[in-house]
């Protein structure tokens, strides 16, 4: 059990202090490229999506900032530093491909329970198939992010990008707050 404790310990502090390097930044907007891509086309062609751009300023202030610290640090810190293999364990592949697999399925089911149990006014949005399929592939993108540069950084700034572009412009505020 120690041994397990120092290792997340380990797994946290290299994950804060690594500053990510030039490539890792290219993956990073590669994969927000990505998941735009496919994140607009399935959102609007399903009417998951919406234009709805939110211009109060406490509004948005409150996007941006506390969608920094959850679901951007929180859930990063969770689903990848603590459940992924950091690069420097040298993992085998089936290794990550289990911890991955592992680590995004309980990312995935982590929103329709915190919607029936800490969060009933998002339920509808949360256990919602194109919602649960767009966290899959940021979960995703977040994953590979992080598993290339063994930093939270670029994990954390690609949710919450997806998360905030989400909620101050494509419907996500009127949905979750009415």
């Amino acid at each position: 059990m120690i041994n397990y404790l120092a290792l997340l310990a380990r797994r946290i502090s290299i994950a804060f202090s690594t500053i990510p390097d030039f490539t890792d930044l290219l993956v990073a907007v590669m994969l927000v490229l990505i998941y735009t891509t496919i994140a607009l086309n399935v959102g609007f062609r399903s009417r998951f999506l919406t234009i709805d751009v939110q211009t109060s300023k406490p509004t948005i202030a409150g996007v941006l900032i506390g969608c920094l610290l959850s679901p951007g640090l929180t859930e990063e810190l969770f689903f990848r530093v603590l459940i992924l293999p950091h690069p420097e364990e040298n993992a085998s592949g089936l290794v990550l491909w289990f911890w991955g697999c592992a680590s995004l399925a309980l990312f995935v089911v982590y929103h329709p329970l915190n919607g029936l149990t800490f969060y009933p006014e998002g339920r509808s949005t949360f256990m919602n198939p194109v919602f649960l399929l767009l966290a899959a592939i940021l979960g995703v993108a977040c994953s590979i992010a992080y598993l290339q540069s063994g930093s939270i950084w670029p994990a954390v700034a690609i949710h919450w990008l997806g998360v905030t572009v989400w909620l101050l412009l494509l419907g996500g505020y009127r949905r979750l707050y009415g």
